[in-house]
């Protein structure tokens, strides 16, 4: 079976990223590309590395372009998916690579974000612990997906065998990211100029303001086995900072939290074994290597390095993703394979570009 899929925000970094992957994706056919100031331009015009997909043109965003498809992708800026998806009802599957259906908490929702807040869907992070079990068993058969914030799947990702297994304490995290700017979309701003981040790094919503700490809260509380998915992050404290780099892509995140009493080196690294022993997307590296931003560009991998710092008496893991593939798109498409019941693998691959 062929679907039929509409991509919105497909002048953009993720729009583009979405359509890239699943160009090569054999039962897709992208029918509809959309964008607001750019609508009535050619897709090649804003994406001309797709070449394949040079015939498409860019339509405006409105329900009833959107309508009429197997599958509507929004990859649109934080707060304006909702507005979208309340008519979109018909739609069998619709994939939110914006915030608006990732956050359970409308509190949360008001300190962060602000505006409208719109129901939780299904969280697109397969390989993360919930309830004691893989997220993909909750994204089989989904028709409505939150794909999640490249920051939030990333520290996620790193801490939640740990915190499943009981081995380290989610009370007290630090994680410290190097970002490049491509996560913060193709809108021009000032501080995203070459001129501006060439040569420097530039830490940014510092001190508790970033907007993917509640999500990460979340995330990471679904991991406790006492408290489960229905949990708000009550039991998670995290000191997040991310600070941008001059990469285009990539994450590089490294995250701290203490060892709980009495837990032995072989328990704390089996926690991370064992989660993830068999995953084809998140892959732990041997004991001693930690990984670069480099070995993961274009590929739909995140890369782990685990040390445990005993005179610190903390854990600390390193976590290299592609912002735009395992960190947004990638984790989208992979959600969708899982929701329409195909291989979860299929147009994504483990392999990056280098160098």
């Amino acid at each position: 079976m062929t679907y039929t899929v509409a991509v919105s925000g497909a002048s953009g970094y993720a729009g583009g990223e979405i359509l890239r992957l699943l160009a090569d994706h054999p039962d897709i056919e992208i029918r509809t590309v959309t964008a607001h100031s750019n609508a009535g331009q050619p897709l090649i015009d804003h994406q001309p590395h797709l070449r394949s997909l040079a015939h498409l043109t860019l339509q405006d965003t409105t329900p009833q372009i959107l309508a009429g498809h197997d599958i509507v992708f929004l990859a649109l800026p934080h707060g304006q998916s909702g507005q979208y998806t309340d008519a979109l009802g018909d739609v069998p599957l619709v994939i939110d690579a914006g915030a608006d259906h990732r956050l359970t908490s409308p509190s949360a929702w008001d300190a962060f974000y602000g505006g409208t807040f719109h129901d939780a869907w299904t969280y697109g992070v397969p390989e993360l612990l919930v309830d004691g079990v893989k997220q993909r068993e909750h994204l089989r058969g989904a028709s409505r997906i939150a794909a999640p914030g490249c920051n939030a799947s990333t520290v996620s990702l790193s801490l939640a065998p740990g915190i499943a297994a009981g081995v380290i304490d989610p009370s007290d995290i630090v994680s410290v990211l190097a970002v490049g700017p491509s996560g913060a979309g193709k809108s021009l701003k000032s501080n995203l100029l070459a001129s501006e981040i060439l040569g420097t790094a530039n830490p940014y919503a510092v001190g508790g303001t970033h907007r993917h700490i509640p999500e990460i809260r979340q995330a990471l509380a679904a991991a406790i086995p006492s408290t489960g998915s229905g949990t708000q992050g009550g039991d998670v404290r995290i000191s997040f900072t991310p600070v941008l780099v001059p990469m285009s892509r990539g994450i590089l995140a490294t995250s701290t939290a203490p060892i709980v009493e009495g837990v032995s080196d072989a328990q704390i690294r089996d926690a991370w074994e064992s989660a993830y022993a068999g995953e084809t997307f998140v892959q732990l590296l041997p004991e001693g290597r930690f990984p670069r931003t480099a070995d993961v560009l274009g590929a739909n991998t995140a890369l782990i390095g685990l040390a445990i710092d005993r005179a610190a008496n903390r854990v600390t893991v390193v976590t290299a993703v592609d912002n735009l593939v395992k960190g947004t798109a990638g984790a989208a498409i992979q959600s969708m394979n899982l929701a329409l019941g195909l291989p979860e693998g299929r147009a994504l691959s483990v392999n990056g570009v280098a160098p």
